[in-house]
């Protein structure tokens, strides 16, 4: 788990991101349902849901890529309809796709949207160049983006959005496609926007993420709000300790159910390479063991171990989250 500390104590009252009965249709289709939002400055809150759970949908109208079908919402005190243009000035938004211009370099990628954010050349030349330096994309920085790995891309797009310090910053699953040293430094970062007053907005399918991160988060399921609270508080209300066994074949995960049964406190769940359980209190390890052994399950490992948000998010919507699929829905609208 990533052990990254964004969080920090802010005493501005003011929201930094307010919406009031967020709702979007598509056709016959409600996206988003009666979500209410209120972000202080300097925090980080989190969207967490399945796929076509509505968290992109959100993205798009609180970034003015989309208007509401009902409701309102204000990014840094103005109305993203009424004030498009001015809430586009003083937000950042990081995509869950690229998208920067194949044909540029690096360089003139930041340049050019320095440019297109009113900065001065000389500012927007620096500027690109301290942000090629922090996402360690400088001995890359004159070569053609087209000739770019997924996770160099990723964080030139990254940079792309903090180029005029927007007060504001939009993630859609920021760090989908980095390796683990780049996800770390891609946290530091933001991290230390966050210290010094930014308001982060993250969704994102790696929970641990949203878990070392987030002051709030809120849970979407079918477009309405599941839960909300801070990870501590989400993670309380759905119980306590989980147990998990790992298992040698997939094939014994119905066996291994039913010897897990008499110890359960809750559905089984089975996942990559096993299956977890919150546990009956006073459920003692060695009697599970045991139990596995008697039903001839090959076990490589049985554990105990605190609820996780993916624990929540399984138990709130019966689903766990995977690696990053493509929203239909939600981007093609």
């Amino acid at each position: 788990m990533y052990e990254i500390t964004v969080r920090h104590t802010n005493n501005a009252s003011a929201s930094a991101v307010h919406a009031d009965g967020l709702a979007k249709r598509y056709g016959e289709l409600w996206a988003l349902r009666d979500l209410d939002l209120d972000v202080p400055a300097g925090t980080v809150l989190g969207l967490l849901g399945h796929n076509g759970a509505g968290k992109t949908t959100t993205i798009r109208i609180l970034t003015t890529l989309a208007e509401p079908t009902t409701g309102r919402a204000f990014v840094a005190g103005l109305d993203v309809v009424a004030d498009a243009a001015r809430v586009r000035a003083r937000i950042g938004l990081t995509g869950q796709y690229a998208t920067v211009d194949d044909l540029l370099t690096a360089r003139a990628n930041l340049e050019m949207i320095g440019l297109l954010y009113h900065l001065p050349r000389a500012a927007a030349r620096k500027r690109a160049d301290e942000l090629l330096e922090r996402l360690t994309l400088s001995d890359a920085a004159d070569r053609l983006v087209k000739t770019f790995s997924g996770g160099m891309r990723r964080r030139l797009d990254l940079a792309a959005s903090l180029i005029a310090n927007p007060p504001v910053l939009f993630l859609d699953e920021p760090t989908t496609g980095l390796d683990p040293e780049s996800r770390r430094e891609v946290w530091e970062m933001l991290g230390e926007l966050v210290a010094d007053g930014a308001t982060l907005i993250l969704t994102t399918q790696y929970l641990d993420e949203a878990d070392g991160t987030a002051d709030q988060i809120i849970v979407l399921d079918r477009g309405r709000i599941a839960a909300e609270g801070t990870p501590s508080e989400l993670k309380a209300r759905i119980g306590g300790e989980r147990i998990e066994v790992s298992l040698d074949s997939p094939d014994q995960v119905e066996i291994a159910s039913e010897a897990l049964r008499p110890f359960a406190d809750g559905p089984i769940a089975a996942e990559a390479g096993g299956i977890v359980t919150p546990a009956r209190p006073g459920t003692r390890l060695i009697e599970v063991v045991r139990a596995l052994d008697i039903a001839g399950v090959d076990a490589s490992d049985v554990h105990r171990r605190e609820p996780t948000l993916d624990d929540v998010f399984l138990t709130l919507t019966g689903k766990r989250q995977r690696d990053p699929e493509p929203e239909l829905m939600e981007t093609t609208a």
